[in-house]
């Protein structure tokens, strides 16, 4: 693989990425600029085309380059206090009371493969022959501090990959008290800012907002990633939509608080910075000692957001996710929560297990209340060992008579929090995040367990290991239902208190990291209050994770259509619930929750005892929809037909075989109108020359006359109907 090029006589990098390039230059000052990033352009030197003056000066060693001035100069990795009065992409606090940083060429490295990142998770290459890596080395010669700033290129694929990491050089400690993992300068303001928003029960939904002058900003300052903000935005031209336009992606690989901010300056060109939220946030490094920063995963779209959403798709199915489930077709499960809530034991289990696995269900997952003293949300976390009493049984047990009736098993934890009503808080009240001079804040009755510390860490690898070391466990729910507040460590000295946020997430990755090595077989699902962890770095761990504790159809299609944006269908966790619906009151035809779910990893979350017949019928045909389709869903391509949130009538996506052989629309109607016009829906993905029939309308057509006349959806009659049309191509 040659997709990073090195033009000597111009000292420039061209990073090939697909069908982009990415292209940046050592100044003669020893800066690093960047110059370009977008469709492929064959020059190098790139200064020609470019304003570099921005009110400078001529340079004293050769008066036909122009001097750049640090006030308009695009910087790789600006620092801060030098002369750049934009954002930065890192800022040092030097022992004597000086911060500015000015880093300058050192050395380069390109090699294939990729570097994996030290105790973070990241994308990677499968073979050394699938990435290239470029790593330049620069440094501030005043205040010590060093920086190697990675990026990697992946065959195919319009992403670059991009991590610093950052090294005190000198002899006397440095405070880094803002650190990004990326900085891209762009020429023009003429841009709108994507953004990923919500809350609980109503997670990322689609915001575009025009850039303005000055900065803006998307962040989460919660301890977590968050439901109010995704750590994901896009850059896209005025006239972009799904399938044309200039489309610039960054996705954030990072659970923690972050921090996107697009600052336009007076020239009216467009800074954007990503990485760990400065706020609150501070970290020391002592002689010799280095830093980290969480991935960033850029992506460039010529051709709409479609386009760059099927790039990260690839992407993090193939070079993030990893383990035995990556590419595995996941078990249709049936959920107990929202059949019982916390009263059950394990005869009623069994009973929901039984009928499960009459209508082809395969798993069955016991939610929270099976351990501790645990019948509500009160009392009970962190006291990780079965409640026989309860169940009425052993674990073990429970499991033989569920896995006897031909269902899987699995389990729910909310590993991170604890209740003051717990045995471990009273055995361990130092275990929990607070400050010891103000009231300890609770959330849902809890608190967050200090996962910086080792000894917490230890005892939750302990616990849940030896729960499923005892039991044949197939799947695990991992849950996390606040957000940190007294974000304090009685364990850490006062100089690195503020490194706490940081640290907490290490901590996690690392009681991951051993949980998922040490069990490759269990098929580990993230949670967060739903969808308030919904990220990059989770699927590093767990290949999927809940979309939403909303499991309402019609609101889900806004939930699932924004998650979709940066993330495969594969890892969105989707079940069919009961209606009227837990979270909205609304009822919705059986139908269109399965088409619904079907956008995801599939199962059910409802008691199958107070289902008619029909509804049974129901679940048959869609768990051989599923069955049938589940290859082209999980491992075809996403389209995106009509937008939830641009029609408020309907709503479209489809999935297209890698080979174009086969594909599946689904339109749900949101709301139903009186003699309404008919709704045309023109498909994409298909092979224009192919020929392809649309089995349920028994119509044979070329794919150009699907994409570009399209076809009239099916009519239906009621609100929330859904349509599910299944296209073949013919020989």
């Amino acid at each position: 693989m040659d997709a990073i090029i090195f033009h000597e006589e111009s000292k420039t990098f061209k990073l090939i990425a697909g069908e982009s390039n990415y292209v940046l230059q050592i100044t003669p000052k020893g800066q690093i600029a960047h110059r370009y990033w977008g469709a492929p352009v064959r020059d190098f030197d790139l200064r020609a085309m470019l304003d570099l003056a921005g009110g400078a000066c001529i340079d004293e060693n050769d008066e036909n380059i122009l001097d750049e001035s640090n006030e308009t100069f695009h910087a790789e990795y600006p620092g801060g206090g030098a002369g750049d009065w934009r954002i930065p992409a890192v800022t040092a606090l030097a022992q004597d009371g000086s911060s500015a940083v000015d880093l300058r060429y050192v050395s380069h490295e390109i090699f294939d493969g990729k570097p994996a990142l030290k105790g973070l998770p990241a994308t990677y290459a499968n073979s050394s022959d699938e990435a290239q890596t470029l790593a330049i080395t620069v440094k501030d010669k005043y205040c010590g501090l060093s920086a190697v700033l990675y990026y990697t290129v992946f065959d195919g694929s319009n992403a670059i990959a991009r991590h610093s990491v950052l090294r005190n050089d000198g002899d006397t400690p440095l405070s880094l008290n803002y650190v990004m993992s990326v900085c891209v300068d762009f020429p023009s303001m003429d841009y709108k800012m994507l953004g990923l928003y919500g809350a609980w029960a109503r997670e990322r939904h689609v915001e575009w907002k025009p850039l303005r002058r000055g900065g803006q900003n998307i962040q989460s300052r919660r301890g977590f990633s968050s439901a109010q903000f995704n750590p994901f935005t896009a850059l896209a031209a005025p006239n972009a939509d799904e399938k044309s336009g200039e489309v610039y992606g960054f996705s954030l690989v990072y659970s923690g608080s972050f921090l996107i901010e697009a600052e336009v300056d007076v020239k009216e060109t467009t800074r954007v910075v990503m990485g760990i939220n400065p706020y609150d946030f501070a970290w020391k490094l002592d002689a010799g000692e280095e830093f980290t920063t969480p991935e960033a995963v850029l992506v460039y779209s010529g051709a709409g957001y479609g386009e760059m959403s099927r790039t990260y798709h690839k992407l993090y199915s193939k070079n993030l996710c990893r383990g035995q489930w990556r590419d595995k077709r996941r078990p249709i499960l049936i959920n107990n929560w929202e059949a019982t809530y916390f009263k059950f034991n394990a005869d009623k289990l069994v009973q929901l297990a039984k009928l499960a696995e009459k209508q082809g269900i395969e798993m069955l997952v016991m939610d929270d209340g099976w351990f501790g003293k645990r019948e509500n949300d009160h009392s009970g976390l962190g006291d990780w060992y079965v409640n026989e009493e309860k169940l009425g049984c052993s674990l073990d047990e429970l499991v033989n008579r569920v896995n006897d009736a031909g269902l899987k098993f699995g389990i729910w934890f909310e590993p991170e929090m604890v209740n003051p009503d717990s045995n471990l808080y009273r055995a361990h009240p130092d275990w929990a995040l607070a400050m010891p001079t103000r009231p300890r804040t609770l959330g849902r009755n809890q608190m967050v367990l200090d996962m910086s510390r080792k000894e917490v860490q230890d005892y939750l690898v302990e616990r849940i290991s030896d729960i499923l070391n005892s039991a044949n466990i197939s799947y695990v729910k991992w849950d996390c239902n606040r957000f940190i507040t007294e974000a304090f460590s009685c364990a850490l000295p006062a100089e690195r208190g503020r490194e706490i946020w940081h640290r907490y997430m290490l901590g996690l990755y690392g009681v991951l990291e051993h949980l998922v090595t040490a069990f490759p077989k269990v098929l580990f699902e993230s949670c967060a209050s739903g969808g308030a962890r919904f990220d990059p770095a989770m699927l590093h761990y767990m290949p999927q994770t809940w979309a939403s504790d909303n499991t309402d159809a019609i609101d889900r299609l806004k939930i699932q259509y924004g998650t979709s944006f940066v993330y495969p269908i594969r890892t969105i966790g989707a079940h069919v619930s009961a209606t009227p619906n837990h979270q909205t009151g609304r009822t919705t035809p059986f139908m269109t929750r399965g088409d619904v779910a079907l956008q995801g990893t599939f199962g059910y979350e409802l008691d199958l005892a107070k289902l008619s017949e029909g509804d049974y019928d129901q679940i048959e045909d869609q768990v051989d929809r599923y069955h049938e389709y589940q290859k082209v869903i999980f491992n075809g391509d996403f389209y995106r037909l009509i937008s939830p949130f641009d029609d408020l009538t309907q709503a479209a996506w489809m999935y297209v075989s890698a080979d174009k052989k086969n594909a599946l629309v689904q339109c749900v109607m949101q709301i139903m109108t009186a003699n309404h016009p008919p709704r045309r829906v023109k498909l994409q993905g298909l092979d224009p020359a192919g020929f392809y029939k649309i089995e349920e309308l028994g119509v044979t057509m070329h794919g150009d006359t699907l994409m570009n006349l399209g076809f009239i959806i099916p009519e239906v009659y009621g609100d929330h109907q859904s349509v599910c049309l299944t296209i073949k191509r013919k020989g």
